[in-house]
């Protein structure tokens, strides 16, 4: 689990709550429905318009890499293709048969595969490139679910304080009613503007960094498996490959 962003997400949440506190704010003041049904289903709403459905879905599935990450292992994958090097240097690529067959990875096995088969490294290049690029893509595109979460939530926050003063301003003569309307009007633009700075965004780029590291991950296997399809020295490619370490 990633600790830094559980303890993001309770920081930020304690700093609001806790600052409406010192100022003499209690916790009901910040707790309204109507406010909330306006806010975030006028925000899904608007993302169900603007994004395909598989888009959507898939970004839903992205949400859990903000706790919980895939482990991305740049040493151990650096490790693994010199020693890929060094099985094919002294047994030929027929030897990484075996080691493709057993490899967990699809992304490292279709390359294994592809060097086993005896495919010229540029179209071994522009295959694994494919993949590689419409991944990131498929990825990018729902990570951007939340960047349009966090776009439209604060405008929709203000539609509702808009409706709220409507609220009121239609009830001036009923003192009772005023309370109520008010409440709506503040606490919509409160839960538009925190949702989408506290959350919508932070998710967007958290999800982006992930996937940017999984792709240079693949960038690295991409480059170790060309280098092993030009019969280069094992000790040159993981001196190569440590480039791409951060």
């Amino acid at each position: 689990m990633d600790i830094l962003s559980l303890i993001g997400i309770v920081l930020s949440v304690v700093a609001i709550v806790g600052g409406n506190y010192l100022e003499g704010g209690h916790i009901s003041a910040l707790i309204n429905a109507p406010a909330a049904l306006i806010v975030f289903g006028g925000t899904i709403g608007a993302v169900f318009l603007q994004t395909p459905i598989a888009h959507f879905s898939h970004g839903l599935k992205l949400l859990v890499w903000v706790f919980f990450p895939p482990r991305v292992d740049m040493q151990g994958g650096i490790n693994s293709v010199v020693g890929w090097s060094m099985v094919a240097r002294k047994d030929g690529l027929l030897g990484l048969e075996s080691i493709a067959e057993s490899e967990p990875d699809p992304y490292a096995q279709k390359g294994l595969r592809l060097l086993v088969d005896g495919v010229e490294p540029e179209t071994i290049r522009s295959i694994m490139e494919v993949d590689l690029y419409t991944q990131e893509d498929r990825d990018m595109a729902g990570a951007r679910i939340y960047d349009s979460m966090g776009g439209y939530s604060p405008t929709i926050g203000i539609i509702g304080a808009v409706l709220g003063l409507i609220q009121v301003m239609g009830n001036l003569a009923n003192p009772s009613q005023l309370g109520h309307g008010i409440a709506v009007a503040f606490v919509a633009t409160v839960y538009g503007v925190a949702a989408a700075n506290l959350f919508f965004l932070p998710f967007g780029g958290k999800i982006k960094a992930v996937v940017l590291q999984r792709s240079r991950y693949r960038e690295m296997l991409l480059e170790g498996i060309l280098s092993i399809a030009d019969g280069e020295n094992p000790r040159s490619i993981e001196v190569k490959l440590q480039g791409f370490m951060e």
